[in-house]
C-alpha cells in the first residue's frame, strides 16, 4: 500500500506543481504530498466513514500555497481518477466498488469545501491583519484582500466543472461560468431560481428523498445521474454531486453542487445501444433486441389482464439461397431490405413489432387478448406483400415464404422454446411446399426434436454398440424349408427403448453414418451366416442384407464387402444385397458397376420393393439384379378370400416376366395362410411374413416348425 501511495502522490504533484506558487522543488513537493495522500487512504477504508479528514486535506494544499484555479481541478481530477484505482478494496464487487466511488466522491466534496473554507480563512485573518496594521498599513492590507478575493473567485470561475451554491432553503446563489455555459449561458435561467424549479420526468424517485435529507443534515452528500432542461427546451445530463457546507460550529449553511456535463456520453451510449440491437442492414430490431420484447411479452408485461397471450410468425424466404448464388449478395441484401420495408409495413398493429434474426429469417410478434385471429391476420398480411415482385437490377423477383405460427397464453413457456417450436413448424410449412403458413402441433414437435436428438446421439450409438440386429426367415415356398433369413437391424436406445430401422435409417442417411452403420451390419450379418453353418453342418443358409442409395454410391462398397466375406469364410453365394428399386431408377453404367462386379464374385443381387419405383421393366435386363422382392402392397388384397383379381393378374405377371428372365421371385408381407397358398400357386419362389416368423434373435431360425411353415389352403 505505501508503494501505491507513493505513486499516487507522484501523479498528483505532477499534476497540480506546474500550477503551485511554492519554493518547494518537485521532489520536495510530491514528498510533502504523501502524508495528505496517506490521509485520504485511511479515510477512504475508515469505517464509520468520515469525509472530514478530506477538508483537511484541502486546507492543507492551500497552506503550501497551492491556490491556483487549476490546482483544485487538478487535485479532484486525479482523486477522482486515480485514488480507488491504486488505494482501493482488491477484489471487491460491485456493490463494495459503488461504495468505494461513492467515498471517493464525498473526499473530493470535503477537499473542495475544505480548499474553499481555507481560502475563506485565510482571507478572514488577512482581513484581520488588515483592520490591525490599518493605522500604518491600510494599502498594503487592501491589496492582499484583494488578491485572495481574486484567488478564490479564481478557483470557482476557472474550474472545469460546473459549481453552484445555494442556501438550505434552495435558493441558488452562485454558480461559476463551467454551469452557466451547461445551461446554455443564459444567467437568469439558472442564478436566482430555487433547486426545486428543477425537476425533471426521468428523475428517479431517490434523488428528491436524499436532496431532502441533504437540507435537513441528515446526509453529507450525494451523487446521482439527473436531467435538466436548458431554456431552449432540450435536456442537459449530469452527473451531479451535491455536499453540505457547515460553518465552523458545524451549522448547516448552504449546498455546495459539482455538475459534470454527461450529455455526449449519454447520446453515444445510447447510439452503442441502437446499434446493439438493431440489424445494420435493414434497421429491422436484431436477435437480441427481440428476445427481450419476447421474453417481456412472455412474461405477461403489459399484456391486458391475466389473460394475455402472444402470437408469434416465423418467416424463412424459401429459395433466397438461389438469388444469392445466381444474382450476388449484393442482389440479396437489396432483396432482404425490400423484404423489410415491406413486412413492417405489415405490422402495425399495437403490440406488434418485426424483427431480422440473421440471414433470410424473419420474425413478427403480436401481442393481446385476441391473439390468434390476429396472428393469422398477421400471417395472411405478410404473405400478401411478399407476393408482389421484387424488382432489382432489372429482374423481377418472385418472393415466397414459409411462415411457422406459435400462439398461446403468456408465462407457459421461455423465449427459447417458443422460437424453437416456431423454427420446427417453419420447415414443416417448408416441406409442404412453402408460400404458407402452419401451426406449431405440440405432437409435431415432439417428434421433430426427437428425430433431433436420436441424429445426434447416432454416433456414440454405433460407439456403444447400441445396434443390434434380428432376422427374419426367409422360407421356400414349395416345402415351407428355411431358404435363409433376412437382417433387419434395431436401435436399443436408452431413452426410447428399441427402436425400427424407419427411425433411424433416414437419419443416417442424412448424416453419412449409413456407411459405417451399413457395413457394421454387414459384418454381424455374414459373421452369423457362417456361424449357422458351422454350427449346423455346413448349412446352406443365405443371408440377406440391405444396402442404401448412399452405400451405393460409396466407393469403397466392392473393397469392403469383399473384406467381410473373406475374412468371415463366408462364400460369396450364401450373400444377397437388397436394393431398393427406387435407388436403380435410371441409373447410369457407373451406378451400377459395383453391383455387377459383385455379382461377378457370386453375391446376389435383389431388387427390392419391386413395384413401387414406376421403372421401365424392359431395364431388368441391364440390371445385374438375380432376384425380385415384390413389394407387399401388391399381395395385401389376397390376405382374404377371394382374393383381389387384379392384384393376382399383377403378381402372375410379374413372375412370368421375372422367371422368363430367370429370375427368382420373393414376396415380403405374408400373413395368412390363404395368402401363402395363393402365392405358391402363382409360382413364387421364397416368402417372408409373420404367417411364417417374425424378425428375432438369431437362435430361433432354426426353431420354426417346417410343417407349420408349409402352406395350406384355407
Amino acid at each position: 500500500m505505501e508503494d501505491r501511495i507513493a505513486r499516487f502522490a507522484t501523479i498528483w504533484g505532477r499534476a497540480i506543481f506546474p500550477v503551485t506558487a511554492t519554493s518547494l522543488t518537485r521532489v520536495e513537493f510530491e514528498q510533502h504530498l504523501v502524508p495528505l495522500t496517506r490521509t485520504l487512504v485511511e479515510a477512504l477504508h475508515a469505517r464509520p466513514f468520515d469525509a472530514s479528514a478530506a477538508q483537511r486535506v484541502g486546507a492543507e494544499l492551500v497552506a503550501v500555497h497551492c491556490t491556483d484555479p487549476e490546482a483544485l481541478a487538478g487535485t479532484l481530477g486525479v482523486i477522482e481518477s486515480y485514488l480507488v484505482l491504486y488505494c482501493g478494496p482488491d477484489g471487491s464487487g460491485a456493490d463494495g466498488a459503488e461504495e468505494y466511488r461513492a467515498r471517493c466522491a464525498r473526499l473530493q466534496h470535503g477537499i473542495a469545501a475544505g480548499f474553499a473554507r481555507a481560502l475563506r480563512e485565510r482571507t478572514l485573518k488577512e482581513q484581520e491583519a488588515i483592520a490591525r496594521s490599518a493605522l500604518t498599513a491600510r494599502i498594503d492590507a487592501q491589496q492582499a484582500l484583494h488578491a485572495s478575493e481574486e484567488r478564490f473567485r479564481a478557483v470557482f470561475e476557472g474550474a472545469a466543472i460546473g459549481i453552484g451554491i445555494a442556501d438550505l432553503e434552495g435558493n441558488v446563489l452562485e454558480v461559476n461560468e463551467a454551469l452557466l455555459r451547461m445551461f446554455g449561458g443564459m444567467d437568469g435561467h439558472v442564478r436566482g431560481r430555487n433547486v426545486s424549479e428543477w425537476g425533471h420526468p426521468d428523475d428517479t424517485p431517490h434523488v428528491w428523498r436524499m436532496y431532502g435529507e441533504l437540507v435537513r443534515g441528515e446526509r453529507e452528500s450525494y451523487r446521482v445521474e439527473k436531467p435538466y432542461y436548458r431554456h431552449d427546451g432540450t435536456v442537459l445530463w449530469t452527473n451531479l454531486t451535491v455536499s453540505l457546507l457547515r460553518d465552523a460550529d458545524g451549522v448547516p449553511q448552504y449546498q455546495l453542487a459539482l455538475m459534470e456535463d454527461t450529455t455526449e456520453r449519454r447520446l453515444l451510449n445510447l447510439r452503442l445501444r441502437y446499434e446493439a440491437t438493431h440489424d445494420a442492414l435493414t434497421g429491422l430490431p436484431n436477435r437480441t433486441l427481440f428476445f427481450e420484447r419476447l421474453e417481456k411479452a412472455l412474461g405477461g408485461s403489459g399484456l391486458p389482464g391475466a389473460a394475455g397471450r402472444f402470437g408469434l410468425c416465423y418467416l424463412d424466404l424459401d429459395g433466397f439461397k438461389a438469388v444469392n448464388d445466381s444474382l450476388g449478395h449484393s442482389a440479396g441484401d437489396r432483396l432482404l431490405v425490400e423484404v423489410a420495408d415491406r413486412l413492417q409495413s405489415c405490422a402495425t398493429g399495437p403490440g406488434e413489432v418485426v424483427a431480422r434474426l440473421g440471414g433470410d429469417e424473419f420474425v413478427a410478434l403480436t401481442t393481446g387478448s385476441d391473439t390468434e385471429e390476429k396472428v393469422t391476420e398477421l400471417a395472411v398480411r405478410i404473405l400478401s406483400a411478399l407476393s408482389a415482385p421484387i424488382r432489382i437490377e432489372g429482374r423481377e423477383l418472385s418472393v415466397r415464404g414459409s411462415i411457422g405460427i406459435v400462439e398461446g397464453p403468456a408465462g407457459e413457456r421461455t423465449p427459447a422454446e417458443v422460437l424453437r417450436s416456431a423454427d420446427i413448424t417453419m420447415y414443416r410449412a417448408k416441406a409442404a411446399g412453402g408460400n404458407r403458413f402452419e401451426f406449431a402441433d405440440a405432437e409435431a414437435d415432439a417428434r421433430a426434436i426427437t428425430r433431433h436428438g436420436l441424429t445426434n446421439a447416432l454416433p456414440a450409438a454405433l460407439e456403444r454398440g447400441e445396434f443390434f440386429i434380428e432376422y427374419q426367415p426367409l422360407v421356400h415356398m414349395h416345402d415351407g424349408s428355411i431358404h435363409g433369413a433376412e437382417a433387419l437391424v434395431r436401435w436399443s436406445h436408452p431413452q426410447y427403448g428399441v427402436l425400427g430401422p424407419d427411425r433411424f435409417i433416414p437419419l443416417a442417411e442424412r448424416t453419412g453414418l449409413i456407411v459405417p452403420l451399413g457395413r457394421w451390419v454387414l459384418e454381424e450379418s455374414v459373421r452369423q451366416a457362417r456361424t449357422w453353418q458351422r454350427e449346423h453342418g455346413g448349412s446352406s443358409l443365405r443371408i440377406n442384407v440391405n444396402l442404401s442409395p448412399t452405400q451405393l454410391h460409396h466407393p469403397g462398397l466392392v473393397a469392403d464387402t469383399v473384406a467381410v466375406l473373406e475374412n468371415s469364410g463366408l462364400a460369396p453365394g450364401a450373400l444377397c444385397l437388397e436394393v431398393t428399386e427406387s435407388a436403380l431408377i435410371g441409373a447410369d453404367d457407373e451406378l451400377l458397376e459395383p453391383l455387377r462386379r459383385l455379382a461377378a464374385l457370386g453375391v446376389d443381387i435383389a431388387l427390392d420393393d419391386f413395384g413401387t419405383g414406376y421403372s421401365n421393366l424392359a431395364n431388368l435386363r441391364r440390371l445385374p439384379v438375380s432376384v425380385l422382392k415384390l413389394d407387399r402392397s401388391f399381395t395385401k388384397g389376397m390376405q382374404q378370400q377371394p382374393a383381389n383379381p387384379v392384384d393376382v393378374k399383377i403378381v402372375e405377371g410379374i413372375v412370368a416376366l421375372a422367371h422368363s428372365l430367370e429370375l427368382a421371385v420373393t414376396v415380403e408381407g405374408v400373413e395368412t395362410g390363404a395368402q401363402a397358398a395363393q402365392l405358391r400357386d402363382l409360382g413364387c419362389d421364397t416368402a417372408q411374413g409373420w404367417y411364417y416368423a417374425r424378425p428375432g434373435a438369431p437362435d430361433r431360425i432354426h426353431m420354426l416348425s417346417l410343417s407349420d411353415a408349409v402352406p395350406t389352403p384355407s
